[in-house]
């Protein structure tokens, strides 16, 4: 099978794609049409038809034989589907508008996303990043088809890090480099992953290629601009061992040992001959993958390797391998969980941990959570209290804080922001998603954000929660006033209007409100002041570091 993507002269591909129907490719798709664009997902010329999809799952190769893992496919809404037939072509632009590339369509099918997250995933639980995104947030339609390339995406940011396959294998070249590994992460790296990292590099005489993932990637504590400062720290640091660094687009999942597989083939067509994976960064990487990754040892066309754990000893004040430590050694334990502790509350870090210069970056980013932005987010029916709870709220944090605090009402952004909608579950879902998007700039600038919206769909509040939380912290507070009690408060008469069929998607009535499962807190305020209620909101924000006693 032929490796590249067709690519078409820009000029006479802008006047043939002037009829055709259009698609805005997400971020995530966007970042997979790069990599199959720039051939690091070889043997794929474009998204996976339907024939290639079934067999990726079933079998972990594509019809041809050849070996693929991951389903790389592009997902759209039937409405845009729809109007589609097999053979057509379609452009692909990105966010600004700019057309990237041609598909010719190959397949249009509705997959079974429960069977592809119990393949990929092993696992159809919605706390798993990437089954949230599969059964949550994509289209319900995959396309299939090859790709025909206008132009690459544009990347304004740590574009001398940016290397194509066949730019990098030539630079490779240039610097005589013929043993190379190549370390996967997509986290911040410290002093353990470095001396495990070199200690392998060392051990099999072989250069090192540290190969950073900077796609979408919901599994990592930080954004890719400081990860890639604190790379730049990093490698200030390293030893002798000759280090090269370049970032890619890829897209993490969370998907074990297929993924992990799915890394190996990327990292063979960048002209690697070695391949480790971070086992911080993938919490499934274990002996049992590792076995399975060497029995496609011969058909991936590398050799996999393994990291030695390395362990600190005060008495040696050094990282040591973990099977060199003596029965009356004890190992000092800082896991990653504890620096996100120290980070949250401001305390010292272990030197012996990292270097002075990542963690000025990363604190500098990540104040203590009394010094971050954050977003109370108060859902409930109409009536059950939270406009006068979260404005009694605003009030208090104002006298306590320096920093600024917004109140999103409901009401008050329907006739702000978005005063042309209507009540249907699409328009209430954006509605959601605008006010999810103002709190999430005023919490990553520093302010409090407090948000009153009915927001009756758990699947929309989760996807806010998930953005917000990127950034600063996320508090959601289930205002449970029984619906009795709603209605008997109901001054505008929206209760009794909407029992008479006079108000079609009313929450409660001829709409559903889905219950939040885990909120931070849930306030019945039918017997209790609107003062109390906030006094049981400020205490959870005390015990959480985001106010201070």
């Amino acid at each position: 099978m032929p490796t590249t993507c067709l690519c078409l002269n820009k000029t006479n591909a802008l006047n043939v794609s002037q009829t055709l129907p259009s698609w805005d490719l997400t971020s995530r798709q966007q970042n997979n049409v790069e990599m199959l664009l720039v051939e690091a997902f070889s043997p794929l010329q474009g998204f996976l038809n339907q024939a290639d999809y079934e067999a990726v799952l079933s079998d972990l190769r594509l019809t041809s034989g050849e070996l693929w893992s991951l389903p790389i496919t592009l997902d759209v809404p039937s409405a845009f589907s729809d109007a589609l037939s097999v053979g057509e072509k379609i452009e692909l632009r990105d966010a600004e508008g700019v057309l990237i590339a041609l598909m010719t369509i190959e397949s249009i099918w509705v997959p079974d996303k429960h069977h592809e997250a119990e393949v990929i995933f092993e696992t159809t639980d919605f706390t798993h990043p990437g089954v949230d995104h599969l059964l949550s947030f994509s289209g319900d339609t995959y396309l299939g088809g090859k790709l025909e390339k206008i132009e690459l995406p544009t990347h304004y940011d740590y574009q001398e890090y940016r290397y194509t396959p066949v730019a990098l294998k030539a630079e490779l070249r240039n610097l005589g480099w013929n043993r190379i590994l190549a370390y996967h992460t997509h986290q911040v790296m410290h002093k353990r992953e470095q001396c495990e990292v070199s200690h392998l590099a060392q051990t099999l005489n072989a250069n090192l290629l540290i190969h950073a993932a900077v796609g979408d990637c919901p599994s990592s504590s930080f954004d890719h601009f400081l990860r890639v400062r604190c790379y730049s720290a990093l490698l200030k640091e390293s030893p002798s061992i000759k280090t090269f660094f370049s970032l890619l687009s890829l897209n993490i999942q969370g998907a074990g040992f297929r993924e992990v597989l799915c890394h190996a083939l990327i990292r063979k067509n960048y002209g690697c001959t070695h391949f480790v994976v971070d086992s911080k960064s993938n919490n499934t990487f274990s002996a049992s993958i590792f076995l399975q990754m060497k029995q496609y040892e011969d058909d991936i066309g590398l050799k996999i390797v393994r990291l030695e754990k390395h362990v600190y000893l005060a008495e040696r004040d050094a990282y040591v391998l973990a099977k060199d430590v003596s029965p009356d050694e004890k190992a000092l334990a800082f896991s990653h969980k504890d620096f996100l502790r120290c980070l949250q509350e401001g305390s010292a870090i272990p030197a012996w941990y990292s270097y002075p210069a990542i963690i000025d970056e990363i604190r500098h980013i990540c104040p203590p959570r009394y010094k971050q932005g954050f977003t109370v987010f108060f859902t409930g029916l109409s009536g059950s209290g939270k406009s006068t709870i979260a404005n009694a709220l605003r009030i208090k944090l104002l006298e306590k804080e320096r920093r600024s605090v917004t109140l999103l009402d409901g009401d008050v952004v329907r006739k702000a922001l978005s005063s042309e909608l209507s009540f249907s579950k699409h328009h209430r879902d954006l509605n959601i998603l605008r006010i999810g998007y103002v709190a999430n700039e005023i919490t990553k600038n520093g302010g409090i954000a407090i948000c009153a919206p009915i927001a009756p769909y758990q699947a929309i509040r989760q996807q806010v929660r998930q953005t917000i939380e990127m950034v600063g912290g996320y508090i959601e507070i289930h205002v449970a006033t029984p619906l009795e009690e709603c209605e008997r408060r109901d001054r505008k008469g929206l209760y009794a209007k909407a029992r008479a069929g006079l108000i079609e998607h009313f929450t409660g009535i001829n709409d559903p409100y889905e219950i939040p499962e885990n909120p931070a807190i849930r306030i019945d305020n039918t017997h209790i002041t609107p003062t109390d209620c906030v006094n049981q909101v400020i205490v959870k924000l005390e015990r959480m570091g985001f106010l201070q006693d």
